[in-house]
């Protein structure tokens, strides 16, 4: 008998939920049931003041789910949102054993966009990175990992909610040529995402592996900034071929970008270059060009790091006008100066074979 969806929330049913009455999935307590092969993964969304009660739910949870025919291992966790407790911690009931990073079906080539801190411009460097990749004729996937903070939708003009035919299956939308996927499409606007990192490295490996991508030149994966979860679990699950590291000029930003290279050389993911982002400012009425943030920080951090330089990308308003209006600046005004240093990255990845 193969496992399938109905037969888990089948057995889930037999549990009930000691607050509504219910059972745990009329309830709506059980949550993100995921079917990996054997292993089964899902979560019981609880208020956090009542964890106590809730732990004997679990375990039976888990017991009643590992008995089922073709189930080898379960995570079963508990999690909660509250301003007025302390969550309970997430501990997965079962662990699985850990597994070498896999490519994502259909899909060529991962290059990983990343900072060390927030602000310096990343993801309007992966939403006009991926629309030039597209000009250029590349079928291209954009992957918003920035779970707590998405901006993708917005960047790319993307509205509505992906649909899943089967239950399994993630449909992505699609807008200027590109793929998309991001969690900002599965919340309401202005809707934090308060999730521990199991949560959310849950929801990271099902927008890489349960999204139909269907045939990919490369996907783009928008990290958060910083060293932490997303980035390791990007790195551990799936085959990334590269990254770029977006930084600004001065040194407080430089110093945060030197982690990030640092994160992904132990993690053996090449650093396919750098980019400078905000790098000169030439002001509109006069012509005068000012380095408003420093310069050349980066491209020296390059030179030491015998990396490439990729661009010097200059602080102008129709980039971020264009990112607000969702038509990044690549689509909405592509004969540019400020589209054509996108142009020019994209052209210079597919001639390294690097997209």
């Amino acid at each position: 008998m193969s496992l399938t969806r109905e037969s888990v929330l089948a057995a889930l049913k037999t549990i009930a939920d000691p607050i509504s009455g219910n059972d745990i999935v009329s309830s709506g307590v059980m949550r993100a049931l995921t079917i990996d092969g054997a292993e089964v993964r899902f979560v019981l969304e609880i208020d956090p003041t009542r964890a106590e009660a809730y732990g004997p739910i679990r375990d039976a949870a888990e017991k009643i789910v590992t008995d089922l025919p073709g189930v080898d291992k379960v995570s079963a966790l508990l999690t909660g949102h509250s301003t007025q407790a302390a969550p309970p911690n997430l501990k997965p009931a079962k662990t699985s054993q850990p597994q070498g990073p896999q490519k994502i079906p259909g899909v060529d080539r991962i290059l990983a966009i990343a900072s060390g801190k927030g602000g310096v411009g990343k993801s309007t460097v992966s939403a006009n990175l991926a629309c030039a990749l597209a000009a250029e004729g590349r079928r291209v996937g954009l992957l918003d990992a920035d779970v707590y903070g998405p901006s993708q939708p917005r960047m790319l003009g993307v509205s509505g909610r992906p649909a899943s035919p089967d239950g399994k299956t993630i449909l992505p939308l699609r807008n200027h040529g590109v793929t998309m996927m991001s969690i900002g499409l599965m919340t309401n606007e202005g809707q934090a995402v308060v999730w521990r990192g199991p949560m959310l490295m849950g929801a990271l490996q099902q927008m890489m592996m349960q999204v139909q991508w269907g045939a990919l030149d490369v996907l783009i994966v928008d990290l958060p900034p910083g060293t932490g979860d997303v980035q390791m679990t990007l790195a551990q699950k799936a085959e990334v071929d590269g990254a770029i590291i977006v930084s600004t000029p001065q040194d407080i930003a430089l110093i945060d970008a030197r982690k990030g290279i640092d994160m992904f050389n132990q993690l053996h993911v090449p650093i396919l270059g750098l980019i400078e982002n905000m790098s000169t400012h030439i002001c509109s009425k006069c012509g005068h060009e000012e380095h408003i943030f420093g310069h050349g920080g980066v491209a020296a951090e390059a030179e030491k790091l015998n990396v490439p330089l990729l661009a010097e990308i200059p602080l102008h308003l129709d980039v971020r006008l264009a990112s607000d209006g969702g038509a990044p600046i690549v689509v909405s005004k592509p004969d540019s100066p400020q589209a054509q240093v996108f142009r020019d990255i994209a052209q210079t990845l597919i001639e390294r074979g690097a997209a």
